[in-house]
């Protein structure tokens, strides 16, 4: 009976909802509306004061005004089974005299006394995992990123490989040229002395020329 108009305020939502990540803090902020003529002075409890953060936990509301509440979760190591929670808040309101300060309510501002009116609402915990839309969505576009990028580098790599074979294509027809310069040149010439040096500087030739053959043969094809 969150809602109820006899009440001296009301809370919304009517429930704190924390989206809950291991290691990292979350927050749910609660609006807190005095819905009398009268000045409200409020407490919040939880069943679990060590995992929560409570700014304020106490107050004073002037008549029709309101205020907001920060309920933040501390970073938790583990989930909780099933997602979860059992812990509970408790919001505590009753009427104090006007112009009264938070720091001046006396010790039994919320003691259930005889006479004395206070009223109480439960909140529970929920708990929900982050936007599973939105991560698809990061994992997607970072995804299609990576492909892109991965397609340039392919790309990129496969246009080096293409001016590599087309230089060795080049330097062996070169070669050949100059081994058939040679070998005319040879033909002309009947000079003993030259015939040892020819031989080693041909076979060095056709070295390096099957050399760059196997080169171009194990290189990609220009599709």
């Amino acid at each position: 009976m969150t809602g109820a108009s006899n009440q001296l305020i009301s809370v919304h939502p009517e429930e704190l909802q924390f989206q809950f990540e291991l290691e990292k803090q979350s927050f749910c902020d609660l609006k807190v509306a005095n819905n009398t003529e009268h000045h409200v002075a409020f407490k919040v409890k939880t069943t679990s004061p060590k995992k929560y953060f409570v700014r304020p936990n106490a107050g004073v509301i002037q008549p029709w005004d309101s205020c907001i509440i920060r309920v933040t979760l501390q970073a938790q190591r583990e989930y909780p089974p099933d997602m979860q929670s059992k812990d509970k808040f408790l919001l505590q309101s009753t009427r104090v005299p006007p112009n009264t300060d938070v720091d001046e309510l006396p010790p039994d501002t919320f003691n259930k006394e005889a006479g004395k009116l206070i009223e109480e609402l439960k909140l529970k915990v929920v708990y929900s995992a982050p936007n599973a839309a939105t991560g698809n969505s990061e994992k997607s576009t970072d995804a299609n990123l990576m492909g892109r990028s991965t397609s340039y580098d392919d790309n990129q790599a496969l246009q080096h490989l293409k001016e590599e074979r087309d230089a060795a294509v080049r330097q062996t027809q070169q070669l050949q040229q100059e081994l058939e310069f040679l070998k005319r040149r040879r033909s002309k010439k009947s000079d003993p002395g030259f015939s040892f040096p020819f031989a080693l500087f041909v076979g060095v030739i056709g070295l390096m020329v099957g050399f760059l053959l196997k080169l171009i043969f194990s290189s990609p094809s220009a599709e």
